[in-house]
């Protein structure tokens, strides 16, 4: 009797925990390579966080770097650049 006891109220906690349907995630890739293209089809690959990745894999094989359509991710105030400014110690001057 009290393992049909520890079952209804197990069912009945499952029961009263709150369903929320699940986020969906934004597309974290900011970058798409393309390749090829004209008659022959071509081909694109959408994964590269940065530009830099983007170009290194394009670099050699041909195709260019584009910005991905379907990235929903936080803009920067860098533009096309992925990275904030360099910044450039100043040279200490001994008194």
């Amino acid at each position: 009797m009290k393992s049909v006891l520890a079952v209804a109220v197990a069912a009945g906690a499952l029961w009263a925990m709150p369903i929320t349907p699940a986020a969906a995630q934004g597309d974290p890739y900011r970058w798409c390579a393309e390749f090829g293209g004209g008659n022959d089809g071509g081909s694109s690959n959408c994964y590269f966080i940065t530009r830099a990745q983007c170009e290194a894999t394009v670099a050699g094989v041909g195709g260019f770097c584009r910005h991905n359509q379907f990235y929903t991710g936080p803009e920067t105030a860098y533009g096309n650049d992925d990275a904030p400014p360099r910044r450039v110690e100043k040279k200490r001057t001994t008194r």
